[in-house]
């Protein structure tokens, strides 16, 4: 586990995910055949506990311009700059549950903010940064 800074807020729009984790790749392919193309795109994934407890997941993509989920339809979240933790994982479809691990370890840092998310930067298709919000 490393600190990760994010500089600048990111806007993104999202698909939720029917189900946790069950969900996640249909909407992913859902987002996707809204975008023409995903040129200038970073792809996200968040995911929180709510609603009671059960785990809500949108998978995201970058706006290039503000309010632009809105002409697909979608609602949109910023992603907060910051302090965060993180950890980076290689080659991370050949074990999909290392994500899933990667987060267990994060979430017990004491610094934890308690009303942050769990995200997935997709930096592209063999490496992931999974990151948790600190508190500043």
């Amino acid at each position: 586990m490393e600190p990760y800074t994010l500089e600048h807020d990111i806007e993104v729009f999202y698909v939720t995910a029917s189900s946790f984790p069950e969900g996640i790749p249909a909407a992913f392919d859902q987002l996707g055949t809204l975008l023409p193309n995903m040129e200038g795109r970073q792809l996200y994934g968040i995911s929180r506990p709510e609603n009671g407890g059960h785990i809500v997941y949108r998978a995201a993509v970058n706006a290039l311009s503000p309010g632009e989920g809105q002409q697909y339809g979608c609602d949109t979240f910023i992603i907060r700059k910051g302090k965060y933790l993180s950890a980076l994982l290689h080659d991370y479809t050949k074990d999909p549950a290392r994500i899933g691990q990667a987060f267990d370890e994060l979430l017990h840092a004491p610094q934890l903010d308690p009303q942050g998310y769990c995200l997935e930067q997709y930096l592209d298709n063999t490496h992931l940064r999974c990151m948790v919000p600190l508190t500043n």
